[in-house]
């Protein structure tokens, strides 16, 4: 497989070489289409050492798992540019993606699996943590942590639902309210969480306390320490939707940020451009990611094929 793009024409160049990405070239070159993958080397998942939920992937590093899969895309001769895309422009005959580090190329049909990234709460620590025992995601992290003190750190009044849902795997959960007001929180959010026994702490999160490299507990800004070895925090998402508004893409807002209106195969508004992972969406896990890559790449080898019998037909 080459670092660097060998051809500067393609029929389908796939923005993004996490999961979504790395399934949709797959697909595309066992299809035997030219394929360029450019991989800015930004996976979302970094900060986690395994990824949980995959069938027959469950606890694999998520680098293992990309680099696995750039193994078997070359396979089947799709390119690997480990690159930027800095533009894209589309015409009557396809796309120019402008690369960072090489240059332009053409493209036929195009694939955007750029993901997002997660901002953290600024509360000193949470970020050095982060993926460790500062998490997100109970599905993908829960079973590991289960039955330890929890905590969750309050960003809104809609942490309520997370606090209830991490009682699934810990029977010991508290919730910092931080910067929301108890009075943000509903009669039927108070009940839910005295049902479900987690308790309620008000008060702003200074910082965590760390000893020997795990968590033991939560600061408040008057000092107090309530001991916790795991922290559920609420990252604001910010999707990575930079390309697709500059060709003019839908957006839908939703609670978790503005994302690509697309069909069931990950078509946008535009045409010839398909989105999968989270490139559509917040809770995008791996193996969903994979299946919209999958499903994007099918698509499009269905819409070529038709473009080439279309042509060949027409006097």
């Amino acid at each position: 497989m080459t670092e660097t793009h060998a051809h500067t024409n393609h029929d389908v160049v796939v923005v993004g070489g996490g999961a979504a990405g790395l399934s949709a070239a797959l697909v595309l070159g066992r299809a035997r289409l030219r394929t360029l993958v450019v991989d800015a080397g930004e996976p979302r998942n970094a900060p986690s050492s395994h990824m949980q939920g995959y069938l027959s992937r469950d606890g694999m590093a998520p680098a293992d798992f990309l680099a696995v899969g750039r193994e078997e895309i070359a396979r089947y001769g799709v390119e690997l540019a480990e690159d930027r895309v800095t533009d894209v422009t589309r015409d009557d005959d396809g796309f120019t993606v402008t690369l960072a580090g090489s240059g332009t190329v053409r493209a036929r049909r195009l694939v955007v699996a750029t993901g997002l990234k997660d901002e953290l709460p600024e509360v000193p620590g949470v970020a050095e943590r982060f993926g460790r025992d500062v998490l997100h995601c109970p599905f993908c992290h829960g079973w590991e942590v289960r039955d330890r003190p929890f905590g969750v750190l309050a960003s809104s009044a809609a942490s309520v639902h997370q606090a209830l849902l991490v009682s699934r795997w810990s029977k010991d959960v508290t919730l910092f309210l931080h910067t929301v007001a108890e009075a943000d929180l509903s009669d039927e959010d108070l009940r839910r969480l005295a049902a479900t026994g987690v308790d309620v702490v008000p008060g702003e999160v200074a910082g965590l306390v760390v000893e020997d490299d795990r968590l033991t507990g939560v600061r408040l800004a008057d000092g107090s320490v309530h001991a916790r070895e795991v922290l559920f925090v609420g990252p604001r998402p910010l999707p990575r939707t930079g390309l697709l508004e500059r060709l003019g893409a839908e957006l839908e807002e939703t609670p978790f940020g503005a994302y690509p209106a697309v069909d069931a195969t990950g078509l946008t508004s535009v045409p010839g451009v398909w989105a999968a992972g989270n490139a559509i969406g917040f809770s995008e896990q791996v193996i969903h990611a994979a299946s919209g890559g999958y499903r994007a790449a099918a698509a499009i080898v269905g819409d070529l094929l038709m473009e080439d019998l279309d042509a060949a037909v027409t006097p």
